[in-house]
């Protein structure tokens, strides 16, 4: 009994110290986990959100934390170095990629819609011809029963409700997006206000972010604005339609951005390409691609590693998971390209 005794303590001290070995392993693991930091672009954050979380739940060890601040703030802190990525909807300028601390390239992850959202009290749908939608933001057309709109929409009863226009208040890649397709559309746009993450609105009062402005429209009879697609949709929030470059009057969808990134014959080879007003029959007019600007050759080599890992699980694992967010997923041919440059990281 004893001896069986002494042989139980024996394995209980065993037990304990494995228990402590353990315990200071997980400790370790937790002080030496490896923190990624990105910010920037509103437009992918629910995808980017999804991506973000799922890749850490499977590499315990790593913790993404990303800040949807707009595209503006994430390309100024991509380039000043205080965060690990920065993510945009307006491709950076070769004068802020000069700018920046080290080397950055951009890798396009997904493509989505920017749709003019509205709240007309008993009007549930609605289409904008893109030189009227131009005119909106530029407060040429004040109220919703405009003759113009009125043409366009034979069969809606329109109230003489004053347009309340919305737009972004920060830097914002949506707000690039979208001056991008308004300065193609419209000779006056182009001269006027031009196309920017940033630019003096000529009307109208601002949000901040995504949601900023779809909250505004929410609450504001008689407003229209822009927003990402599912920020639309998760607020239920009506949008219009919108005359496309064929002339064929679409609702933003996957296969009408998908068919829109489709135009692209020869894509750049650092990705920075617009497809805003794209040729195609059911082509949607306001698409883009939205992109991750990353170190080429990071100077942490720990997390130069990480991000490699993690954009090759976007692009192999992660697209099939857009279009449940109302994103549509690089194609193909893309795709190949863009693990091309992910593997040349350093």
């Amino acid at each position: 009994m004893e001896y069986k005794a002494q042989r139980a303590g024996v394995h209980t001290v065993k037990n304990a110290s494995w228990l402590v070995l353990a315990a200071i392993l997980f400790c370790t693991g937790l002080m030496h986990a490896q923190k990624i930091t990105g910010a920037g672009a509103t437009f992918p954050y629910p995808i980017y959100d999804k991506w973000f979380k799922e890749y850490s739940a499977a590499h315990p060890g790593v913790e993404i934390n990303y800040q949807s601040i707009g595209s503006g703030g994430g390309i100024r802190q991509v380039t000043a170095g205080t965060v690990d990525f920065g993510a945009t909807d307006g491709p950076a300028t070769d004068e802020q990629l000069a700018a920046s601390k080290t080397k950055l390239i951009h890798i396009p992850t997904v493509l989505g819609a920017v749709v003019p959202i509205f709240n007309i009290p008993g009007v549930q749908d609605i289409r904008f011809s893109p030189d009227v939608l131009a005119d909106i933001f530029l407060g040429k057309i004040s109220t919703w029963n405009d003759g113009r709109i009125a043409k366009d929409n034979p069969n809606v009863k329109l109230p003489g409700e004053r347009i309340v226009v919305v737009h972004r208040s920060d830097g914002s890649g949506t707000s690039y997006i979208f001056t991008d397709y308004l300065s193609k559309v419209s000779g006056e746009w182009s001269n006027g206000p031009g196309k920017g993450t940033s630019i003096n609105w000529p009307t109208g009062v601002g949000g901040k972010g995504n949601e900023g402005v779809a909250g505004l429209v929410r609450q504001t009879p008689g407003a229209i604005g822009y927003v990402e697609l599912i920020y639309a949709v998760q607020n239920k929030i009506t949008y219009g339609e919108v005359k496309n470059a064929a002339g064929n009057w679409v609702r933003a969808s996957i296969d009408g951005v998908t068919e829109a990134a489709a135009s692209i014959k020869t894509l750049p080879a650092d990705y920075r390409v617009s497809i805003t007003n794209a040729p195609g029959a059911n082509a949607y007019p306001i698409s883009s691609f939205t992109w991750l600007l990353v170190p080429l050759k990071n100077p942490d080599a720990t997390k130069g590693k990480i991000i490699k890992d993690l954009l090759n699980w976007i692009i192999t694992s992660g697209e099939s998971e857009a279009p449940a967010l109302f994103y549509a997923p690089l194609p193909k041919n893309v795709a190949d390209k863009v693990i091309k440059t992910v593997y040349s990281m350093q």
